[in-house]
């Protein structure tokens, strides 16, 4: 009983002599991404525009369809081109259609108009808030001729405070490729 009770002893001297546990502060995750140089895509197709180096460019399934990659990020934008053949409104319907079915998980949908009449380049600009599946999405068009479309999709679950960093830096590649987007024809 005594061995037991100087057992007792010497332990609670041994933790009684420690230091006040201080928590330990939260790390934050630095993402950073290079400065983009922007270059010409220049195609067979009835339009051009400037990306970033940090992205690569490969064919999807149809003509003048795109996928631009940012593999170190894995996210893509998908770029599509539609001719316009008295279905305007069909293809404006569609484009909003994409951007509204993210409701269910998006918190909240900004929407931003924008024109260059000196280009014929006319749109909006949608970004998605939240958990949603595509973060950013535009649609161009010159509402005569030709209609162009973009949705940006990374291959992860939607988690809005791990891909902030990377969404801020393809939606400033997003605007670029809007303000040096031109028609052909």
């Amino acid at each position: 009983m005594f061995k037991n009770a100087i057992f007792i002893f010497i332990a609670l001297v041994m933790v009684s002599c420690s230091k006040d546990p201080v928590p330990k502060p939260y790390g934050e995750l630095r993402l950073e991404y290079p400065a983009p140089k922007y270059q010409k895509f220049e195609n067979n197709c009835a339009y051009t525009f400037e990306y970033s180096d940090f992205a690569k460019i490969t064919d999807a399934k149809r003509p003048c369809w795109y996928y631009l990659n940012y593999p170190k990020m894995k996210a893509k934008i998908f770029v599509t081109y539609y001719p316009i053949q008295n279905d305007f409104a069909a293809h404006i319907q569609e484009a909003e259609k994409m951007v509204y079915e993210h409701t269910i998980k998006a918190s909240a949908i900004d929407t931003k108009s924008f024109e260059y009449p000196d280009k014929k380049v006319y749109g909006n600009f949608y970004e998605l808030k939240g958990q949603s599946a595509s973060n950013l999405q535009f649609y161009i068009t010159d509402s005569t001729k030709h209609f162009v479309t973009a949705y940006l999709y990374f291959n992860t679950r939607p988690k809005p405070d791990s891909l902030a960093p990377a969404v801020d830096y393809i939606k400033k590649d997003m605007k670029h490729l809007l303000d040096t987007f031109e028609w052909k024809n």
